[in-house]
């Protein structure tokens, strides 16, 4: 019996025994508490259960972290930051995405050293706690669906890959849903001071990766679909403007002023207020990222350099944003094979989450699960994650598997609902005694939950270019971090330059000397010397920068004889140029190593004398 019919039976019989009303109540008091409880308990068990799921992704992203050599990407970014964090010198540089890598890198470096590990680890972190931002939205989806949700965070193969890579990718996609979801459980709760923590991770979302604007856009968009969607509706029930926008929310809001004995006025104050903190709160994490070092902590020591710092760490860096990603040329490319590309990846690195979605969709969308309405939660991050579908293909510059992380996000909720819908399915068969229905929903969650953990072993520390739906092509084979190792051992113990790179002119691009560039001292503050020449080398400078080895590059005119006459104890070199060098490093060990995942090869000389030296043996990968 519910408390309201408890409510009528004690006005019913008021005036026949005074003390049945007082029974009644009581008995409303009890069902109404024992309701109460059941709900604190189920919510519990279903905090508990994201917190053991997150405990479980943040195990899954940080095992063997370090066992992948680093991609072309990793290295490019990895090198700088161990430039700043030798030479205190950073500025924005839109071409390598937001500055949370380099500024937070800097602070882990200097409390441990740096390391492939330890450099992934605050993208690790954050893919790992991903998971608890389905909590957040506990008010709009059943607690099952929430568990849903924070597994399909914790599980799906592309979030655990780029969860384990150094970008940013993961990093704003993380924070954008902790916005979102902070923006939600202050409409739930009618409670003013989640716009703080709201505005910290939309924050953090920019510096981490300039298209936390595309997200922006993308809520505003999928927001306007469900304004309009409740402008429809309120046609017909006459409601207020403020109900049709805000829903609850100003209702909860004046019931928070009532309780707290606060004026019309005083409530508007703080709401203002709220409002005005917010967005310091916003820029506060902005600049502080953004600023340029070392000259932010010079003004602090000297408030007169203060404006213009606050000026690059924040107009300044928006300028530079403009100029490179809107008023470039990186979106100048054909979208269909940039479309393809993506849905490749998805049906690669997210089957399930596709699945799911249509299920999702369609039994919220037609109220199979809600008595014939469906949830706006639901239809927002369905339209968000296909304007995210449609949008990244253009927005992106190159073709890259981890642009399809912003599909997966929102798509997760969806699929939530529809994972959710299935095993509710199948209890309800199984306590009918439907073996058939058990059957083939325990059939569908076998098969995705077994494919979800093949993908992730296949896809675990992978170089393999049978997996370049979900790896992008710019990834060296993990023996060449081996290989680089021998060499740091053997620079440990000579003089002068360690590593000599071997340029030659690219046989289809005669223009492009692979390899050389003029100046090695150049490298010490960005952008590097060379354009294409340098970045040819990536992932290599981040492990000679690591390893303290010295570097230079032949000139690509000048003869083999003569460049390599008095080589160091290491040659590098292109697959196309290792019989000419071959010829004039007598006594070198020879290993070559996939360099990208499009058979092109890398040739890495070592001295055998100088691995004797260093008490280091030839390993199975030499040639």
């Amino acid at each position: 019996m519910s408390s309201d019919d408890v409510a009528s039976e004690s006005s019913a019989s008021s005036s026949t025994s005074p003390a049945a009303d007082s029974v009644a109540g009581t008995g409303a008091e009890t069902d109404a508490t024992r309701t109460d409880a059941r709900t604190t308990v189920a919510h519990s068990r279903a905090l508990l259960g994201v917190l053991a799921i997150s405990v479980l992704a943040l195990g899954i992203r940080l095992v063997d972290l370090g066992g992948r050599i680093f991609h072309w990407d990793e290295g490019r970014v990895g090198y700088w930051i161990l430039r700043y964090h030798d030479s205190g010198y950073h500025v924005y540089r839109p071409i390598v995405h937001g500055p949370f890598l380099p500024i937070v890198n800097d602070w882990l470096f200097a409390l441990a050293p740096a390391s492939d590990f330890l450099a992934r680890f605050p993208v690790a972190l954050v893919g790992g706690l991903l998971p608890l931002g389905a909590w957040l939205f506990r008010e709009r989806l059943s607690n099952v669906e929430v568990l849903a949700f924070a597994g399909i965070l914790a599980l799906n193969p592309l979030l655990v890959y780029y969860s384990r890579f150094m970008r940013n990718d993961v990093l704003v996609a993380a924070f954008a849903l902790f916005c979102l979801g902070f923006v939600v459980r202050g409409f739930d709760t009618g409670k003013l001071r989640y716009a703080f923590p709201a505005a910290a991770s939309l924050a953090l979302g920019f510096t981490a990766k300039e298209n936390a604007l595309v997200y922006v856009l993308c809520f505003l968009g999928a927001g306007a679909l469900l304004l309009d969607h409740r402008l429809l509706k309120a046609t017909a029930r006459g409601e207020g403007a403020s109900r049709v926008v805000f829903g609850a929310w100003p209702a909860a809001v004046r019931r928070r002023v009532r309780n707290h004995g606060e004026t019309p006025r005083d409530g508007a104050l703080r709401v203002g207020g709220t409002i005005l903190g917010s967005m310091v709160v916003f820029l506060a994490v902005f600049v502080f990222f953004y600023a340029p070092r070392p000259d932010l902590w010079q003004a602090l020591g000297d408030p007169s350099r203060l404006p213009g710092v606050l000026e690059a760490g924040s107009v300044g860096a928006f300028e530079r944003f403009l100029d490179t990603w809107a008023g470039g040329s990186h979106q100048d490319h054909a979208y269909l094979p940039y479309l393809h590309d993506m849905l490749e990846t998805l049906v690669y690195g997210a089957p399930a989450v596709l699945g799911f979605t249509l299920v999702g969709v369609v039994v919220d969308r037609y109220g199979f699960q809600t008595g014939g309405t469906y949830r706006e939660l639901v239809a927002f991050a369905t339209y968000w994650g296909l304007a995210s579908l449609a949008g990244y293909p253009i927005a992106t510059d190159i073709q890259a598997p981890w642009a399809a992380v912003h599909v997966v996000l929102p798509l997760a909720i969806p699929a939530a609902v529809g994972v959710a819908f299935v095993f509710e399915s199948a209890r309800d068969a199984l306590s009918s005694d439907d073996a058939v229905s058990v059957g083939l929903a325990a059939l569908v969650v076998l098969a995705s939950f077994g494919g979800v953990a093949v993908a992730n072993v296949e896809y675990f520390n992978s170089t393999s270019n049978e997996d370049r739906q979900v790896l992008q092509w710019a990834q060296p084979e993990n023996d060449l971090k081996e290989t680089m190792q021998l060499a740091s051992a053997v620079a440990e113990n000579n003089e002068g330059t360690d590593v000599l790179y071997f340029a030659r002119p690219a046989p289809n691009d005669p223009d492009r000397e692979v390899f050389w560039v003029r100046d090695e001292s150049e490298m010490l503050t960005p952008p590097p010397p060379g354009g294409t020449h340098w970045h040819d080398r990536l992932p290599l400078p981040w492990y000679t920068e690591l390893y303290g080895m010295q570097t230079a590059s032949t000139s690509p005119e000048t003869p083999a004889g003569e460049a390599l006459a008095d080589a160091p104890p290491v040659v590098i070199t292109r697959e196309f140029s290792r019989e000419e060098a071959e010829a004039h490093l007598d006594g070198y060990v020879a290993y070559e190593h996939d360099w990208r995942l499009r058979s092109e090869h890398v040739v890495v000389f070592v001295d055998r004398d100088a691995l004797d030296a260093a008490g280091v043996s030839a390993n199975a990968t030499a040639e």
